[in-house]
């Protein structure tokens, strides 16, 4: 038996933690429904990111499936941020178990949670 895996794209977001709010407005003006936000620890050009004062120094990672034009916007959307705050972004092509037919539907962006 055969399993249909759909396809989309992943991009995962690592900032300071004084963005989420940010980049979760951004997430929802591009019509993202779904993405997990988790605490994240590190290092870095900007230096070491550790998390060891609540709210000072920290970093979280953002995690959504979208599709491939709602992930250009969204990279378009965090440049600016990267002028001011510590913050990397990338993207990858995946497939898995997820709602096909969401993510084959243009007239909405497709977004899961990761």
């Amino acid at each position: 038996m055969a399993s249909a895996l759909t396809k989309g794209t992943l991009v995962t977001i690592v900032g300071e933690a004084v963005l989420q709010d940010r980049l979760i407005n951004l997430l929802a003006q591009l019509k993202v429904s779904g993405y997990t936000v988790v605490p994240a620890k590190g290092a870095g050009s900007h230096g070491k990111r550790m998390g060891d004062i609540a709210g000072y120094n920290t970093n979280i990672e953002i995690k959504t499936i979208v599709s491939s034009d709602c992930s250009e916007q969204l990279l378009e959307g965090l440049q600016p941020f990267q002028e001011t705050h510590a913050l990397i972004a990338f993207r990858q092509e995946v497939e898995g178990l997820f709602d096909v037919d969401a993510a084959n539907d243009e007239s909405r962006i497709p977004v899961r949670l990761y």
